[in-house]
């Protein structure tokens, strides 16, 4: 059975993609718990408590054959403020030493998180080959990644390094994420809660909004392949553009609260992205990726999750 660390495994798409493929692969999840939960994984999923920064820490998972890197700084808004020297020390740090421990280790494929945020404005649909300029400091340090991948495979072709350009993620497992998860999840939280889910603007910039379950089968493919890459990138999504008015409608239908969005000046003044729509033509010609989840079928299903949750929540509180 194949070996694969999981960096940021408790996390976010590091835990959907544990808890899809432990029965595939022999997983082992490394996560420092800032944006992560070992609840999220489970049981029987080997974890470790540690720091993709600290070889001592990759260290306790032994040689595997494959790394799927996704710790580090995850969102924009965490450069902000004093978060901005420590977001990029995070991610750039950590990628590197996750490179030069798995090169050491015969890792032979390591798979990396990148972002559709290096893309900003560009014109849609959004290809690989599109010159990028990035529009805030996390994209940077995704262009960061993709570069010095690059220029890593150039020394040490033996390990290819592939990349995926993350479109708009959703699923779920994103509670530890709070305020940095994805927009339909924000919003599934406030309406269950009673809230209106507050939209910048007049609610038509889009996003292609893809089900973490379809990233989970992208990198899956990724590893299954015997192609050799050296190092590339592939964008990751559904190859369409759904309006945040949309998303709203669809989240008010599924609760059936009659909880309608708020609207508020965009308080975004600088890079603020407008449209997000992938191209996959690469993907799916190269790896035979097709996305599979319906976005209003993953909506359904993460209003069904947060329900059960609230139930659990309020059966657990009677009994205290």
């Amino acid at each position: 059975m194949k070996k694969v660390l999981v960096t940021g495994g408790a996390g976010f798409i590091g835990s959907n993609f544990c808890n899809l493929c432990k029965d595939k692969y022999e997983v082992i999840a490394l996560d420092n718990l800032f944006l992560g939960d070992e609840a999220n994984l489970d049981k029987g999923i080997k974890f470790i408590k540690g720091d993709a920064c600290k070889t001592e820490d990759l260290d306790k998972a032994g040689p595997v054959d494959f790394v799927v890197h996704l710790a580090g700084t995850s969102s924009a808004p965490m450069f902000m403020g004093n978060g901005l020297v420590k977001g990029y020390v995070n991610s750039v740090e950590s990628f590197l030493t996750v490179l030069e421990w798995a090169r050491k280790n015969g890792t032979k494929k390591v798979i990396y998180a990148s972002t559709s945020s290096l893309y900003g404005n560009n014109p849609l649909p959004l290809t690989e080959d599109q010159h990028v300029t990035p529009l805030n400091h996390y994209a940077v340090t995704k262009e960061l990644y993709e570069h010095a991948g690059a220029c890593y495979n150039k020394v040490y072709p033996e390990m290819d390094i592939i990349g995926f350009r993350f479109m708009s993620v959703y699923g779920p497992h994103e509670e530890a994420k709070g305020e940095f998860a994805n927009l339909i999840s924000q919003f599934c939280w406030d309406m269950a809660r009673g809230l209106q889910p507050v939209i910048y603007g007049d609610g038509e910039q889009t996003r292609d909004f893809t089900n973490v379950r379809d990233v989970v089968q992208g990198i899956t493919l990724a590893i299954e392949t015997n192609k050799k890459f050296g190092a590339d990138v592939f964008n990751i999504g559904t190859g369409r553009a759904t309006s945040l008015n949309e998303i709203a409608e669809a989240l008010e239908k599924a609760f059936g609260n009659g909880i309608q969005a708020k609207y508020i000046e965009n308080p975004v003044k600088e890079g603020y992205v407008k449209g997000q729509w992938a191209d996959i033509s690469k993907i799916k010609e190269v790896l035979g990726y097709e996305p599979k989840i319906k976005l209003e079928d993953g909506i359904k299903e993460q209003v069904e999750n947060v329900k059960i949750d609230r139930i659990r929540q309020t059966s657990s509180d009677k009994l205290r």
